[in-house]
């Protein structure tokens, strides 16, 4: 089981600028090695030129320009490999018949990341064991301080370095055995996302929406505008950048800490979890123009500016993240999930089964037109979801 840890590392004044100069030089050679590639495929003959071959070219590199040669091999290799992933997925895309998108040039800014793929090969987790203070060693950089704020369980496999705004952060991927599973509580549970409440479970319970971006939306505005009364390239406007980007980077932060939590209560009290298979990037879609047939070239109202509104809550909730966690905490857990077709949760009546639109008068109200059975329909939901994942299971044993 391959498991991933991110910890806040705290590098010296000296150490921080070799970390920057480290993510320059590796941007260097991403743009370089997409130059190449691009240059190639320009020139008559349509030459292709792939990773193996620019990978060879790294020792000629290193050998006439010393900015280069001072990091670790392994991890300029990563970086080729990052581009080669990058022109895979562009041509996987244009197959596909959809937007392709052209792997672009890299900017200082945009490249935030360098990967080692192997522990002790040009870096070194816990370098310092012997010390109560836990460092990573980085080559061309040395020992850098790491707050550890839990313990690394498995083996561990690769090596990151991000940057996020002024903070810097080492990401591991471990290799560990399979986790006690915890123990067996005999409960099972279904739970609908929604908007008004985070989610709730078939048990009739609710777990309020925090909502956390539309708690600091008065305060990114007042940010964003006033980066928009910045001239560009200015000092002030790299510090109301960084205001603007500080806000998001909290926002963010604090979804996931709600998600880990709320996960984290679910697993530990049900064996068995059932939620709603969501196409969240459909949900997210904007509604076509309907064309006014009287007149040409106008258009009908759609309903784009609810929409928009509604997108942005679903987007607020994070439910694409929250989901993704709780499955990896099942696993690690041995719990079982399950996620079932959405379709008419919300609109078949648990009592009797029976399913229509007017079942459902209400966001909030449950009223069965044909036996009369009155609840809360985000619970209504809740219970039809546990019922087709339990029916699921029945079908597919493990």
């Amino acid at each position: 089981m391959i498991r991933a840890y991110k910890f806040l590392i705290r590098p010296t004044v000296g150490q921080e600028q070799q970390l920057a100069a480290m993510l320059r030089d590796h941007c260097m050679l991403y743009n370089a090695a997409l130059q190449e590639r691009r240059d190639a495929w320009r020139h008559v003959s349509r030459t292709t030129v792939r990773y193996g071959q620019q990978s060879a070219q790294l020792k000629e590199v290193r050998a006439v320009d010393p900015d280069q040669a001072r990091w670790s091999f392994s991890s300029q290799q990563a970086t080729l490999r990052r581009l080669d992933r990058a022109f895979a997925a562009f041509f996987r895309r244009v197959k596909a018949g959809g937007s392709p998108g052209h792997p672009r040039f890299r900017s200082a800014k945009r490249f935030d990341t360098v990967e080692f793929p192997k522990d002790g090969d040009g870096c070194r987790w816990d370098s310092t064991p012997h010390d109560p203070v836990t460092r990573v060693r980085l080559q061309g950089i040395g020992h850098v301080k790491v707050h550890r704020h839990r313990p690394v369980v498995g083996t561990v496999k690769t090596i990151s370095v991000k940057r996020e705004g002024r903070r810097w952060y080492v990401i591991l991927t471990a290799d560990r055995a399979q986790p006690e599973p915890l123990p067996a509580t005999g409960s099972a549970v279904g739970i609908d996302m929604g908007i008004a409440n985070f989610l709730a479970d078939s048990g009739g319970g609710f777990i309020p929406n925090p909502r956390r971006g539309q708690c600091t939306a008065a305060r990114l505005e007042a940010a964003q505008q006033a980066l928009s009364r910045c001239k560009r390239g200015s000092k002030r406007c790299r510090k109301a950048v960084e205001v603007v980007a500080r806000l998001h980077r909290k926002v963010s932060r604090r979804r996931v800490d709600h998600a880990h939590k709320t996960a984290l209560g679910l697993v530990r009290e049900h064996d068995f979890i059932a939620h709603e298979d969501l196409k969240i990037r459909n949900m997210l879609c904007s509604p076509g123009p309907k064309p006014d047939p009287d007149r040409p070239g106008a258009f009908l109202p759609n309903g784009a500016s609810a929409k928009a509104g509604l997108n942005k809550s679903i987007s607020d909730a994070g439910w694409g993240v929250f989901l993704a966690i709780l499955t990896a905490k099942a696993e690690c857990a041995g719990r079982e999930i399950v996620a079932v077709d959405p379709r008419n949760t919300s609109r078949r009546c648990p009592t009797c089964g029976h399913t229509a639109k007017e079942n459902r008068p209400t966001q909030e109200t449950f009223h069965c037109v044909g036996c009369g059975h009155k609840a809360h329909a985000d619970t209504v939901g809740a219970l039809n979801v546990l019922r087709a994942g339990l029916v699921r299971r029945e079908a597919c044993p493990a």
